[in-house]
């Protein structure tokens, strides 16, 4: 097997409404919008989940064990470039607008999303914009934080 370079083989969409997390279909895809291409090279921030763990020793046990508890994700963002004009990502993941995060991997992110492509789908809902800090030599930057609404569906296949 070979590795997957990673360099532009992740697409993040903003879709509307989804029916069935673990099988969206191309309808629903082609009706969201590919934030990807305004994202920063660093703007997919927080969505590696975390797995809790619960204590499984008993007071006699000279060993300490665990099984898998709550799973959650944290400080979950999206970091994009402002654009000139009407950006589309500002006006429309704006504070309380719940929706989906989709992203795809290891395929060219200008793609069209196919029936049988694994991709991950995180129902969400936005925070408040937050403008990055002022710096030299960039662009203008703000940050959409995402909070989760429902269990994701990290292992779902367009239908």
């Amino acid at each position: 097997m070979a590795d997957i370079p990673g360099d532009g083989k992740t697409r993040t969409d903003w879709v509307p409404a989804i029916a069935n997390k673990n099988a969206p279909t191309l309808a629903e895809l082609n009706a969201g919008i590919r934030v990807s291409q305004w994202m920063t090279a660093d703007g997919a921030v927080g969505f590696r989940p975390e797995t809790a763990d619960v204590a499984t020793a008993g007071a006699e046990d000279t060993f300490d064990t665990t099984t898998n508890g709550r799973r959650t994700f944290s400080g979950t963002l999206l970091r994009f470039k402002k654009q000139t004009g009407s950006d589309v990502v500002y006006t429309t993941m704006t504070p309380d607008t719940e929706g989906f995060i989709v992203r795809r991997k290891s395929m060219p992110a200008a793609n069209a999303y196919a029936s049988g492509q694994p991709v991950q789908v995180y129902p969400v809902i936005c925070g408040e914009t937050a403008w990055m800090d002022d710096e030299p030599n960039t662009v203008e930057r703000f940050e959409v934080p995402l909070k989760m609404r429902s269990q994701p569906a990290l292992r779902a296949v367009v239908a």
